[in-house]
C-alpha cells in the first residue's frame, strides 16, 4: 500500500514526540525520585542529631540508659514529641545494637531485636547511615532509615539513635505525579498532532499541486502553472517548476511553428516546381520558353537543396554533434574568402565594399565555423542592399574579444522585428526590403556557431537607413571547459 508524504510526515512526528515524551518522563522521574530520597535523608539526619542531642542533655553522661528508669521515661517523651512533629519512628539502641527504646512506646514490636552490625559501622561513621530496605527485617516494607551513634563526653559509644519513615509516601507521590505526566503529556501530544497535521497539509499542498501539473503535463496541457507563495524551499521548486513549465510550453510551440514553417518552406518551391514542369509537359509553357523555365526549376532544386541542408546543420549543432577545432588565425581571411566569393553577386548588384582593410587580426576559433558566420551575415546583406548600396566590414580588438561587424544600407530592421531576427525561419520581409529569398534558417545557425566559439552575436538598425549584424570571437585561448559551459548557457 502506498504512503503518503502526509501520513510518513505525521507517523515519524508522533514517533518521535512518543519517544521525546517518555525519555523526558524517565529523566523526571529518576530525578524526582533522587530529590525525594535525598530530601528524606537531610530530614531523618536532622531528626536523628536532634534525637541525640536529647538524649545526651537529659541522661547527662553519667548514667546508663538501662540503669535509669525516669530517665529513660523523660527520653520516652522527648522522643514521642519529636517522632509526631516530624511523622516518624525513633529508636535507640544500646552499644550491642539492641532495641531499647522507641517512640511507639512499650507496644512497640521491634523492642529487643537487634539492628545488623553493618548499620551499625555506617552509623558511627562522619556521615552517618540511610538506608532504603527493611532494617535486617525489623520493618516489614520499604522504609528509609537514617541512624548516627550517641557518644559520650570522651568521644565513646554509649549507643545509637535512628529515625525512619515509611517509603510508600514516594509511591504515592510517584504515582500522582505520573497521572499528572500522563494527562499534560495526553493534551500536548492532541496539540502536537493537531499543529503535525496542520504543517503537513501546509507543507504537501503545494507539493500535491505540483504533481498535479506534472499530471496535465503528461496530458499535453503545457498551459497549467504552480500557484507560488513564500520564498522556501518548496516556493522555489514551484518557481523552478514553473520556468520549466514555460519553456516547455515555448519550445512545444517552437516546435510546431517549426513544423508549419518547414511544411510551408518546402511547400513553396515544390508548388513551383510542379507548376513549372506542368506547363512544359501540357504544352502551356512554349518549346522557345523551356530553357529558360528549366533553369527556374533549377533555381529552386538549388532552394531546397539549401533549406534541407540548414535543417541538417541545426540538427547536428543543437544536439552537439559539430565539433569544433579552434586555433589562432588572422579572422581577414575567412572575410576576404567570403567576400571574392560573393564577388559576381556583388557586382551585379553594383553594391560598394567598405572596410575591406586586412589588418592582421588574430582570433582564437574554427576557420570554417568563422566563415560560415560571415557568409550567412553578407548573404543577407546582399539580399537587403538595394542597388548600389553599400556594405561595410568592420574588426576591432578590445577586451580580449574581437569584434566583427557587417553593415548595410537599405530599409534596415523594424525595432519590433530585432528581438527575433536569431529566431528559425523569422522572416521580416516587409523592414528588409523586397527581397523574399532565403529559409530564415542562416542567422540561427550564425548565433548556435558563434556560441559554440564562445563570442555573441547581436543585430543593430536604423529603420531606412542601415542594418547591422555584429558578432564577438575570443583572443586567446580560454580555460578547459569555458567555452563550452559558455556556449551551453546560451
Amino acid at each position: 500500500m502506498r504512503k503518503s508524504i502526509s501520513s510518513m510526515y505525521f507517523a515519524t512526528t508522533a514517533a518521535l514526540l512518543i519517544a521525546s515524551t517518555a525519555v523526558m518522563g524517565l529523566i523526571q522521574m529518576y530525578l524526582v525520585m533522587g530529590y525525594f530520597k535525598n530530601d528524606k535523608r537531610e530530614s531523618l539526619t536532622d531528626v536523628v542529631n536532634i534525637a541525640s542531642t536529647q538524649f545526651q542533655s537529659e541522661a547527662q553522661l553519667r548514667e546508663a540508659l538501662l540503669q535509669n528508669p525516669d530517665l529513660a521515661q523523660a527520653v520516652q517523651k522527648s522522643m514521642a514529641l519529636i517522632s509526631e512533629t516530624s511523622s516518624t519512628t525513633i529508636f535507640f539502641t544500646d552499644k550491642e545494637g539492641t532495641l531499647v527504646l522507641c517512640s511507639e512506646g512499650a507496644k512497640s514490636a521491634n523492642l529487643g531485636k537487634t539492628v545488623p552490625a553493618s548499620a551499625l559501622r555506617a552509623a558511627e561513621s562522619d556521615k552517618g547511615f540511610f538506608e532504603t530496605g527493611t532494617l535486617g527485617g525489623l520493618y516489614p516494607g520499604r522504609y528509609y532509615t537514617a541512624g548516627g551513634a550517641v557518644r559520650d563526653g570522651s568521644g565513646g559509644v554509649r549507643g545509637y539513635v535512628f529515625a525512619s519513615t515509611s517509603a510508600e509516601s514516594l509511591g504515592v507521590f510517584v504515582s500522582d505525579m505520573f497521572s499528572s505526566f500522563i494527562l499534560a503529556a495526553g493534551l500536548m501530544l492532541l496539540a502536537s498532532s493537531v499543529l503535525a497535521i496542520f504543517f503537513t497539509t501546509r507543507l504537501t499542498t503545494p507539493l500535491r499541486r505540483i504533481s498535479e501539473a506534472a499530471r496535465k503535463f503528461g496530458g499535453g496541457d503545457f498551459s497549467v502553472r504552480v500557484p507560488v507563495d513564500g520564498d522556501d524551499e518548496v516556493a522555489q521548486l514551484a518557481i523552478t517548476f514553473n520556468n520549466m513549465a514555460r519553456n516547455l510550453e515555448t519550445i512545444d510551440s517552437s516546435r510546431a511553428s517549426f513544423m508549419g514553417n518547414i511544411a510551408h518552406e518546402l511547400r513553396t518551391p515544390m508548388t513551383s516546381i510542379k507548376g513549372f514542369i506542368d506547363g512544359m509537359l501540357d504544352g502551356t509553357i512554349p518549346d522557345e520558353m523551356r530553357q529558360h523555365y528549366l533553369g527556374l526549376v533549377s533555381q529552386e532544386v538549388g532552394r531546397l537543396t539549401r533549406l534541407i541542408q540548414n535543417m541538417l546543420d541545426i540538427s547536428k549543432l543543437e544536439a552537439g554533434e559539430y565539433q569544433v577545432h579552434a586555433q589562432s588565425y588572422d579572422v581577414w581571411e575567412s572575410m576576404t574568402g567570403v567576400v571574392f566569393s560573393a564577388e559576381q553577386r556583388i557586382e551585379a548588384r553594383r553594391i560598394d565594399i567598405q572596410g575591406l582593410a586586412p589588418q592582421k587580426t588574430m582570433v582564437y576559433a574554427d576557420p570554417d565555423l568563422v566563415y560560415q558566420v560571415v557568409y550567412n551575415l553578407l548573404d543577407n546583406a546582399i539580399k537587403f542592399t538595394p542597388e548600389g548600396g553599400f556594405i561595410k566590414f568592420g574588426v576591432q580588438k578590445s577586451g580580449g574579444f574581437v569584434t566583427i561587424s557587417v553593415r548595410n544600407s537599405g530599409q534596415g530592421i523594424s525595432a519590433d522585428a530585432l528581438p527575433y531576427v536569431f529566431e528559425r525561419f523569422y522572416k521580416e520581409d516587409k523592414s528588409r526590403g523586397l527581397n523574399t529569398r532565403g529559409s530564415g534558417l542562416g542567422l540561427h545557425i550564425s548565433k548556435v556557431l558563434v556560441a559554440l566559439s564562445g563570442g555573441e552575436i547581436w543585430a543593430e538598425s536604423e529603420e531606412g537607413q542601415w542594418g547591422q549584424f555584429s558578432f564577438t570571437l575570443p583572443c586567446d585561448a580560454p580555460a578547459s571547459g569555458e567555452r563550452r559551459k559558455k556556449a551551453a548557457g546560451r
